[in-house]
């Protein structure tokens, strides 16, 4: 992907957040503020369920469609709750991205993509890093769930947006930047390649998803 491709991406989910703050602060009792917020979420899952025809998956996204239909007729949702399901929804979807190469038979996503990067074949310890990183990076993204309903729960409403909006993605970042410390002190025979190559690895896998 090119730096403006980056910027492209990186602006329309500046937008699609702005856009959830400005409905679920505007608008928080109005059905179509729930389907703005979710619908994106649920095409997506169910066009990924579709390729890969998991039907799982495709259950799931019917029945968040029943959920969504119930929530147009009656309206009058709790902007909290909103902010708490979408949240979760959104590393729901992403862990179900990864999980879903971790199946008997399937190439995990992060070796698939090392495939993708790597001129020469990948040697078993490789395979094995990146199985085990793909199956990590599942644990995060349900860590977060989990950690958003405890707080939800438990804490005062200032504390989960505050996990929210800047924990959240800083241990994303830390995640990135704490594997890519650890590979290298602990796997300095591994390959480094660039943040460019790993984006186009990425792109190259959608495209063949589909």
């Amino acid at each position: 992907m090119s730096t403006w491709g980056l910027v492209a991406a990186g602006s329309g989910l500046v937008a699609y957040s702005l856009l959830s703050w400005g409905l679920m602060a505007q608008a928080p009792d109005r059905a179509w503020t729930v389907l703005a917020l979710f619908g994106p979420l649920l095409a997506g899952l169910a066009l990924a369920g579709l390729q890969r025809r998991h039907v799982p998956t495709l259950l799931g996204c019917a029945a968040l469609a029943g959920v969504l239909v119930v929530v147009w007729q009656r309206g009058g949702v709790d902007v909290h709750r909103l902010y708490v399901l979408q949240h979760a929804a959104i590393h729901a979807l992403l862990g179900w991205t990864f999980a879903i190469t971790l199946r008997p038979g399937a190439t995990p996503l992060i070796t698939a993509l090392a495939e993708r990067v790597h001129a020469e074949p990948l040697g078993a310890p490789v395979r094995a890093y990146t199985r085990r990183l793909t199956a990590g990076w599942v644990g995060f993204f349900a860590g977060m769930i989990v950690v958003s309903a405890a707080l939800y729960a438990l804490a005062p409403w200032g504390w989960w947006s505050f996990f929210c909006t800047v924990l959240t993605p800083l241990a994303a970042v830390a995640g990135f930047v704490g594997e890519f410390a650890w590979r290298r002190w602990r796997h300095p025979e591994f390959e480094v390649v660039s943040m460019r190559s790993a984006m186009r690895a990425w792109r190259d896998h959608d495209r063949r998803a589909t």
